[in-house]
């Protein structure tokens, strides 16, 4: 097939999760034995991404006026045309190439973009966040998991405190918006990467057959040999336990050190590596000779790191639709850590053996499991092909090659 892979997330020196998601599935296709070329972001050529931008095939950075502010910060509302105005946009930027391709799938944060192509032309979408409802994508909003379903309380998002101007506009924005979303999955099909995700969206949207799920997936192989790497050196005396996030509220990663810290054991030594807006705060509060903060790490060192660790922490406290770092941890034969919420129960079906994700309902009680966990145990592989690429690219290919039903 003649595949077209499209994101705004690609290309940037330090990417996200998304776009490696994005790059490690182009990979696999190409693999596989087709050709796949990428629509990605105007303002980097490919080459800053270094080797994680070679995937075998042309990139064409075309795409733009995603970051348009609308200058809803100064008015303190979401503005309704706006995100309709940045999708038709993409969709005018997907149909100069469309022609080319059997078929186009797009990895981003536009999920309404579909209600502006042709019915008829082979499109995807995998929605890796919680932005098919949600301007924030994460459904998080003071400390907690948003639930609420009404629109007009998306104000409160823009400016803590909405007049009734502010609140009956965004509002109307966010209804909009929903509305698009929900036509361009009755329009196109969309692969959600958790149960999780489909429910939620499904919560706002009503019954129908919206989509649906592919697990994010890794490169077993890469992992594979970091591992075997890892197996080579000195055990380490002590308890290591490995943080790869971003430090930001989401994330977890403060509740979690306050939860730990009153108890920290003295053999125990947790390493960090992600940077953030609360990086300040955590070296203050926190930073010594058994908590390290490391910064942002490149790919391959936090992999490292993990490995050589003997656990891996993922204390995220919003809902996670598939947290990849989960993933990696249990592929790398660690003891995995995390709350019992999002897309991450799901997950279990990747252990090695029962026990080796290790959830829970609260940080204290997800605490107290690791401060007695005994560090010395350890896990096998998990079944061949579980997880990998290669294995989800054949998925996705059934897909691309099924009709689309159109959803009521």
């Amino acid at each position: 097939m003649r595949i077209l892979i499209v994101s705004e997330d690609i290309p940037y020196p330090n990417m996200g999760g998304l776009a490696k998601h994005a790059l490690n599935l182009a990979r696999a296709l190409v693999r596989a034995g087709h050709t796949v070329d990428l629509l990605g972001c105007d303002e980097h050529p490919i080459d800053v991404c270094g080797e994680e931008g070679k995937f075998g095939g042309r990139f064409f950075g075309e795409l733009n006026g995603h970051h348009a502010g609308w200058k809803e910060i100064s008015f303190g509302m979401f503005m309704p045309p706006k995100r309709s105005s940045i999708a038709k946009n993409f969709a005018d930027i997907i149909m100069r190439r469309a022609p080319e391709y059997d078929v186009i799938h797009y990895h981003g944060h536009i999920p309404n973009v579909a209600s502006y192509l042709p019915a008829d032309i082979n499109f995807v979408q995998t929605r890796h966040d919680q932005g098919s409802d949600c301007f924030r994508h994460t459904r998080f909003r003071d400390g907690a998991i948003c639930e609420s379903l009404d629109p007009a309380d998306c104000a409160n998002c823009i400016t803590p405190s909405p007049n009734l101007v502010q609140r009956t506009v965004s509002k109307a924005a966010v209804q909009r918006y929903r509305r698009e979303v929900a036509e361009s999955f009755r329009q196109h099909k969309t692969v959600f990467v958790s149960d999780m995700l489909l429910r939620n969206f499904s919560r706002t949207a009503g019954p129908g057959v919206w989509g649906t799920t592919v697990h994010n997936f890794v490169d077993r192989s890469a992992l594979e040999k970091v591992r075997a790497a890892a197996s080579l050196q000195p055990s380490r005396e002590g308890f290591h336990v490995f943080i790869a996030a971003k430090l930001y509220p989401a994330k977890g990663v403060t509740p979690f050190l306050n939860a730990l810290a009153p108890r920290l054991p003295a053999n125990m030594h947790v390493t960090i590596a992600g940077d953030g807006p609360e990086e300040k705060l955590l070296r203050e509060r926190f930073g010594g000779s058994q908590v390290e903060l490391l910064g942002w790490c490149a790919p391959d060192t936090t992999l490292k790191l993990a490995a050589a660790s003997h656990a891996v922490v993922v204390p995220s406290v919003w809902e996670e639709p598939c947290a990849t770092t989960v993933l990696e941890g249990l592929f790398l034969g660690k003891p995995t850590f995390a709350l019992r919420r999002g897309g991450t129960p799901e997950l279990a079906v990747y252990e090695a053996a029962p026990g080796q994700l290790r959830l829970h309902d609260d940080m204290q009680a997800l605490v107290e499991d690791l401060v007695s966990f005994d560090p010395r145990t350890t896990f096998g592989f998990a079944a061949p092909g579980m997880g990998c690429a290669d294995r989800a690219a054949q998925q996705l290919l059934e897909i691309y090659n099924t009709p689309h039903t159109r959803s009521h």
